[in-house]
């Protein structure tokens, strides 16, 4: 399985996750009986699914934090979840280059999406990585907020 495959996989079970609080280790189990079982990119897969949900709450302040005018919970789903995958992959998985995880996003947007998705998480993406040194991994978002107007906190 390419690691464009995992990431569908890891979208899906996370989808599943977010939607309904479904454990991820039967979400993926499920996904494997309906889909088939992941080879080479299983481990890539759940690497993303328990990384986001490791660091979910550092990953959905920064997609908060850029978002103006966007709560988390009034995004697509499909599009928040692309997005923390991304993220997880800027700001965890050093061996994959930025434009790599953001250009993926957008990809994926573009076939699991709305019309507008693609448009939507390149803009949220575009946003963070112009700004990355403004974030660090696994601190609260506070301190090291950005006071310009275009990036607010809810």
């Amino acid at each position: 399985m390419s690691r464009r495959r995992a990431r569908e996989r890891a979208l899906q079970v996370l989808f599943q996750v977010d939607m309904g609080g479904a454990d991820p280790g039967e979400a993926m189990a499920l996904m494997d009986e309906e889909f088939g079982k992941m080879t080479d990119s299983e481990d890539f897969a759940g690497k993303l699914v328990y990384g986001v949900l490791a660091n979910l709450v550092f990953i959905d302040q920064v997609i908060t934090a850029v978002s103006k005018d966007w709560r988390l919970e009034r995004m697509a789903n499909v599009d928040r979840n692309l997005m923390r995958l991304a993220l997880y992959e800027v700001f965890y998985c050093n061996d994959i280059p930025n434009n790599v995880s953001v250009n993926e996003a957008i990809d994926l947007g573009k076939i699991f999406g709305g019309d507008d998705s693609s448009k939507f998480i390149n803009g949220i993406l575009g946003k963070v990585i112009e700004n990355i040194d403004r974030y660090i991994p696994g601190e609260v978002l506070n301190s090291n907020m950005p006071t310009d107007s275009s990036l607010v906190l809810d």
